[in-house]
């Protein structure tokens, strides 16, 4: 991790657009980087680059599908402008939360899971001890960063996250970047 840490020079910042940092997210589930990537130039462009709660309820599930979204991923969107439109979900709610309390806060929403809801907590709220063990790319950094197989055991991982403790997140940003040399936003 010494070395990681040494060769990864970033470290988190926020868009401070908690919509958008969610709606990345919902698009990133499941794919690759790049296809998130281009799923997402497509929708920012929909959206005139205003990638807004008001701006994403104008737009028709129709719309949100002509960029490549699943009807399953562009419902979520909808939905999580909806809530935010009609005041029913708060995300500055979220700021007092632990953590634990924050991802079942957010995974209450449509299509946020786990995963979404860690991916939330790191790259808009910078909590500096999140370990999302259901990302394939922190899975895969750790088997290539510590020799290990393609999945890496649970008990390894779980030791890691004892050994990274109070600071997993900037360890989860290191073994990122250790694979893939671009600084990994939301």
């Amino acid at each position: 991790m010494k070395r990681l840490l040494k060769n990864y020079k970033g470290h988190l910042t926020t868009r401070n657009n908690f919509f958008y940092s969610l709606a990345r997210s919902i698009i990133s589930q499941q794919i690759s980087v790049s296809a998130a990537d281009a799923v997402f130039k497509k929708f920012e462009i929909k959206c005139k680059c205003k990638i807004k709660p008001l701006t994403v309820s104008r737009l028709t599930i129709r719309d949100l599908r002509k960029c490549g979204l699943s009807r399953m991923k562009a419902l979520g969107i909808k939905s999580l402008a909806d809530k935010i439109l009609d005041k029913s979900f708060n995300p500055k709610l979220i700021k007092k939360m632990s953590d634990e309390d924050a991802i079942n806060y957010l995974s209450s929403l449509r299509q946020i899971g786990r995963w979404s809801s860690e991916m939330v907590l790191i790259f808009f709220y910078n909590r500096q001890n999140i370990w999302p063990v259901q990302d394939i790319g922190l899975l895969r950094a750790i088997s290539n960063n510590y020799k290990k197989r393609y999945l890496p055991p649970s008990s390894f991982v779980n030791k890691l996250q004892k050994k990274f403790s109070p600071y997993c997140t900037l360890a989860v940003m290191a073994l990122w970047y250790s694979v893939d040399n671009e600084p990994v936003q939301y």
